[in-house]
């Protein structure tokens, strides 16, 4: 189909992939998981005081962010509001276990046969890690007074829904992923992200911030974006050559052949930023069933609730940021460590009888290639620091104390959105279709 240049780029390359049956077909049903899952977050559980959930999130930053990632499931914990996150957390285990147990390495190497073995795994894994979280969020909002429900027959039955929910998501991003367009566990949480952005933004506004802040909040809301995008698609092109060898009237022949390996500037993600939001909030969570209550000395678990709480003022309020900024730094070396050595470069290289120019193959390239990689994760790991405390920044230089500027949300939802426009990219490409990006 020609183009028509009347349009604008964008418009168009959503008219191509609307035109194409299967594309449309994929599109349609990603939409339609999209709207069953948002019904899905909308689910009550009995037993609670929706009164009590709501004055807990307006006064506690960390639930007002937690709740963002759920789309607004967990200011009404509804059977949705732990999304899929525990299955996010039973995969970046399964990450880190399959390097270091010699049985689950032996299943990565089957091949397909192998990764759905670690799949399957990995789903097990996410029933009592989604229970031992709907657990923690109950203790955690019924010690608040937003749960009323308290005997063990109506707890069980609270856990089990939030694990069913969970479950239940985790199978909509899956039939995504088969049936529709991009990655189903990525949308549904872009999905529950998007859904929870408009009522945050009306709360700023209803609250009559001043409007200087509001504007500064979104010039730091737009340039995070830009350089989440940057960072995200920046990398560093490694040259490769080939010596292949051909057959031509019964002689031989050897022939180059060159590429390159992209290696990412952000090669570990928003994962560093996971882990290190979840060892932040741990210490507090763990306090606050210690804490003395109000009216009396404040004791230890009091003093780690303040030190642990990103809205403490300064300057105690500083240790959790600056604290952050160093775990997303370390946890981002780590993490991308982990992933590399997964890859095994240099092996892949010396198999398939490639070189790097200049570089001897096997240990030379291997250091070559780590040394590489660890100058450019130092851009990666800043680069994730400064958007893990972007909140903070955005505190500082605004008054609007109610619109959190989630820079992780942010950064998922730039992520995911990246990887979607790619694939109906790919889609429109194959066809002949002009597409997103240029």
């Amino acid at each position: 189909m020609p183009q028509t240049q009347s349009r604008p780029r964008l418009i168009q390359a959503m008219v191509d992939a609307f035109s194409l049956p299967d594309l449309r077909q994929k599109l349609i049903f990603t939409l339609a998981m999209l709207i069953v899952f948002r019904f899905i977050a909308h689910v009550p559980i009995p037993g609670v005081d929706l009164g009590q959930l709501q004055k807990i999130f307006d006064n506690s930053q960390l639930l007002g962010m937690l709740d963002l990632f759920s789309g607004g499931a967990m200011r009404y914990f509804s059977i949705a509001a732990m999304g899929v996150y525990p299955y996010i957390t039973s995969s970046i285990i399964m990450q880190l276990l399959v390097p270091v147990i010699p049985a689950l390495r032996r299943l990565s190497e089957e091949g397909e046969s192998g990764r759905n073995r670690i799949n399957q795994i990995t789903h097990w894994l996410t029933i009592p890690l989604a229970a031992l979280q709907g657990f923690a969020q109950l203790q955690l909002l019924r010690s608040q007074g937003g749960v009323l429900e308290s005997g063990a027959l109506e707890t069980v039955a609270i856990i089990a829904s939030l694990t069913a929910g969970t479950m239940i998501c985790v199978w909509l991003g899956e039939l995504i992923t088969e049936r529709g367009i991009g990655n189903g566990v990525s949308i549904i949480i872009f999905g529950g992200i998007i859904a929870g952005l408009p009522e945050q933004v009306g709360r700023g506004m209803i609250a009559k911030e001043n409007w200087a802040g509001v504007g500064v909040f979104i010039i730091l809301a737009l340039a995070t974006v830009v350089l989440i995008v940057i960072f995200t698609e920046g990398h560093r092109r490694i040259p490769v050559q080939y010596a292949r060898t051909a057959f031509r009237g019964g002689k031989m022949y050897r022939q180059a052949g060159s590429t390159y390996i992209p290696l990412r500037v952000n090669m570990a993600g928003m994962i560093p930023l996971i882990f290190a939001m979840s060892l932040m909030i741990f210490p507090g969570t763990i306090a606050s069933y210690l804490a003395a209550p109000p009216g009396q000395d404040p004791n230890f678990a009091n003093t780690v609730m303040e030190w642990f709480n990103p809205s403490t003022p300064l300057p105690i309020g500083l240790f959790y940021w600056v604290f952050y900024f160093l775990l997303v730094v370390g946890f981002t070396f780590f993490y991308t460590m982990v992933i590399f050595e997964q890859m095994d470069l240099a092996r892949t290289l010396q198999r398939q009888g490639g070189f790097i120019p200049g570089v001897r193959p096997g240990k030379p390239t291997t250091d070559y290639l780590n040394g590489v990689t660890n100058r450019l994760t130092w851009g990666g790991a800043l680069f994730l620091a400064i958007v893990a405390i972007m909140p903070f920044i955005a505190s500082q230089l605004t008054s609007a104390s109610v619109m959190t500027l989630s820079s992780t949300a942010i950064l998922i939802v730039v992520g995911v959105a990246l990887d979607t426009m790619k694939q109906i990219e790919a889609q429109l490409t194959m066809r002949r279709y002009e597409g997103f990006l240029k």
